[in-house]
């Protein structure tokens, strides 16, 4: 695999009460604010919200399933969550490669998921181990 700067690649999911809650039962975050509509109407966001992380994971598929692709690993990943995502939203995650190491077989990505209305709703950068480079 040859990779190079500027080099990207997207998923989208639609974010479904059916994904918040599977993502609860999962993690053990039952959070009333991804769960509980009327606990939520309370809150700041005004309705429930889904989990911060559940929008960011969709990053890990890009760099799974698209670029770099089969058998990335994470080595570090930061992440800014810098507006809400609420169900019924689509998420994009995007990745786009910065910088490949010549010495080893590492690439450093910008990691950016926004919503339908192209607001910015994670932002990061990650750093994987590719298989190669």
């Amino acid at each position: 695999m040859s990779l190079k700067v500027g080099d990207a690649a997207e998923v989208s999911k639609t974010i479904t009460d059916e994904d918040v809650r599977a993502f609860a039962e999962l993690t053990g975050d039952r959070n009333p604010v991804h769960l509980d509509e009327g606990y939520a109407a309370r809150t700041r966001f005004g309705r429930r919200i889904a989990h911060g992380m559940l929008g960011a994971s969709l990053i890990s598929a890009v760099l799974a399933n698209e670029l770099p692709g089969r058998g990335t690993v994470y080595l570090s990943q930061t992440l800014r969550f810098t507006a809400p995502v609420f169900l019924g939203d689509t998420v994009t995650a995007r990745v786009v490669v910065k910088g490949v190491r010549e010495d080893k077989p590492v690439v450093t990505l910008e990691t950016v998921c926004t919503n339908q209305r192209g607001e910015r709703v994670v932002e990061g950068e990650a750093v994987v181990l590719v298989p190669k480079v």
